[in-house]
């Protein structure tokens, strides 16, 4: 099998750089996922209500998972865990999900509080 090559490409996530490895070709892809990751970082930090970095990251990727699921079903509203911008639910499944996600995310955290760290 004849691998596509790969490069490195540097790259800021909540002003902290990381060199990530891309495969050529995939550069623009990779850079707007690297935007889309430090705006939903930024958002929860400059919120204050977290601040530890990987408790950060989680709810980024909850939200953006949440977000592309969303898309998948055709429902996505552009606002985090299924509500709209004014706080109303729109379907009564709104708030299982938005349940179910509450529930993971204090679990999280115990776990989090548990080990001090992600990895």
């Amino acid at each position: 099998m004849n691998q596509p090559p790969i490069k490195q490409i540097e790259v800021q996530i909540m002003a902290q750089s990381y060199l990530l490895a891309c495969p050529t070709g995939g550069e623009a892809a990779l850079r707007e996922a690297v935007t889309k990751v430090d705006a939903a970082m930024c958002r929860i930090r400059d919120a204050g209500k977290v601040k530890a970095r990987d408790r950060i990251a989680v709810l980024a990727a909850l939200n953006i998972a949440y977000e592309l699921h969303q898309k998948e079903l055709g429902n996505f509203r552009n606002t985090s865990f299924g509500q709209t911008e004014a706080g109303e639910w729109t379907d009564p499944s709104d708030r299982l999900q938005e349940t179910r996600l509450q529930q993971l995310l204090e679990r999280l955290d115990q776990a989090l509080t548990q080990d001090g760290r992600l990895i």
